[in-house]
């Protein structure tokens, strides 16, 4: 099937690019690249949220005020925030895998500068710095997963991987427990460096971004890349289907951040942020803090305290799984809506029901993250889902960084409610922020569930 005509010298097969992607079965190839990057996500999810648990320790001796407390955490998410959009834009100029590869290199040289933090000072800088790298690898992995997947299945292929950021939550709340105790702090951060290891096999076993080789018009690259695919796939004798017939070639397209708000993407841009913001700064704003609540306000003991953080973030881990085995037989739409609401609910109960032990908030904080599950694991996927090719990276990264915003705000907002108002007053105030999302997602959020990205987030006119 050939058409030099249509492509000034080259095979039509070089421009259908969502076509091929969409006949390819399941190979050892998807699986390997898959596991290298959840590696990566399961490391960066480590270090997201030592901090808390190495917080109640450095409080302790390095004497930090609330406010010096809520800096360390949102000092992380700060510079998260810059390196989201800076990575976003600097992936559709130079690519996905450079930008990936660079992140990875700033995120684990920084944990492990953390770990020889002297003070208050140093650590926010080195956080700073490291939030730069960690804010710029995530999206841009979320992007490439979903540019090498196909329509059927792409929920779960994508959440599958995207799961063992949620797995090492857990494992760092499990490290947390029994390694600040009885390894100290810096053990935490040491930890965090290990990603660096991944840094050979992504640079030789993970090739460009099919789509965004095509969305610049580098048709021969694209095609030897998904040439190599196709090859794997069809060992030992096996067939490849026929190409999807209603599937458009691929036109290079230029990246402007305008573009954004044109068209059908000013709804999905806006709301897209809304949600980023209010489900991460609820996630962030309480979830860094609880560790340290529960001594403070409750005198519960550092390990006890830190088990309770645990049991907390197991109960994200329950909802997670949840979500990736029901994202596509359920949709987006449906999970986003009664993950909001059974988010919003328990946390505005504290309204009636005040926080009279360290126990009654551990119930509806569990409750509230178990159905939080869905947004925090889903909006990244979502996300690259309605932007098209030529957009999607800086789509993704702009929107992160939203993310990293409210994770910047959201536990100083703790640290100032929480002196004057009182606890109770900060899950009611993140139950509010819960609701609100909740009523954008009813209003706003499509449903992406088993369309092509082509064909869901098409190009804008030039």
């Amino acid at each position: 099937m050939s058409d030099r005509a249509a492509t000034g010298g080259a095979d039509i097969n070089a421009r259908l690019i969502a076509a091929r992607i969409e006949r390819l079965p399941f190979t050892a190839w998807q699986l390997a690249v898959g596991i290298i990057i959840a590696s990566a996500w399961f490391f960066d999810a480590v270090d997201a949220l030592a901090i808390a648990y190495v917080l109640p320790v450095l409080n302790s001796s390095w004497k930090l005020a609330p406010f010096e407390t809520g800096m360390l955490i949102a000092g992380g998410y700060a510079g998260q925030a810059i390196g989201s959009i800076a990575a976003g834009w600097f992936a559709e100029r130079w690519g996905r895998m450079p930008v990936m590869l660079t992140t990875l290199l700033v995120f684990s040289a920084m944990s492990l500068a953390c770990a020889f933090a002297w003070d208050f000072g140093s650590m926010l800088a080195f956080r700073f710095v490291q939030g730069i790298g960690l804010g710029g690898e995530v999206p841009i992995m979320i992007t490439y997963i979903n540019e090498f997947s196909k329509a059927k299945g792409r929920g779960r292929f994508a959440l599958g991987i995207q799961v063992l950021f949620a797995v090492g939550l857990v494992a760092s709340a499990l490290m947390g427990v029994w390694v600040v105790p009885n390894l100290g702090w810096q053990w935490m951060f040491y930890i965090g460096a290990l990603p660096g290891l991944l840094l050979l096999p992504l640079r030789w076993m993970v090739p460009e971004s099919a789509r965004w080789l095509a969305s610049k018009g580098r048709y021969a690259e694209a095609d030897r890349i998904l040439a190599r695919i196709e090859a794997i796939a069809t060992r030992g004798g096996k067939t490849l289907p026929p190409l999807p017939a209603d599937l458009p070639p691929a036109q290079p397209a230029p990246c402007r951040f305008g573009d954004l708000f044109k068209g059908i993407y000013r709804a999905r841009t806006i709301s897209t942020w809304c949600l980023w913001i209010c489900c991460f700064g609820t996630s962030y704003g309480v979830g860094t803090w609880l560790p340290s609540i529960y001594r403070a306000k409750f005198g519960l003991p550092l390990q006890q305290s830190l088990t309770y953080g645990f049991i907390q973030t197991a109960a994200t881990l329950v909802g997670t799984l949840i979500t990736v085995f029901t994202i596509d037989a359920l949709g987006r739409r449906p999970l986003f809506v009664t993950g909001l609401l059974g988010t919003a609910l328990p946390l505005l109960s504290f309204l009636l029901i005040p926080a009279v032990s360290a126990e009654s908030v551990l119930i509806r904080v569990c409750i509230a993250y178990f159905f939080l599950a869905a947004l925090v694991l889903s909006l990244g996927m979502y996300t690259a889902e309605i932007y098209p090719n030529n957009m999607r990276a800086l789509g993704s990264g702009v929107a992160a960084a939203w993310q990293r915003s409210a994770a910047t705000v959201g536990p100083l907002i703790v640290g100032t409610l929480l002196p004057g108002w009182g606890l109770d007053a900060v899950f009611v105030f993140f139950g509010s922020v819960a609701a609100v999302a909740f009523l954008v997602c009813v209003f706003f959020v499509i449903e992406t569930r088993g369309r092509v990205l082509e064909q869901l987030s098409p190009q804008l006119p030039a």
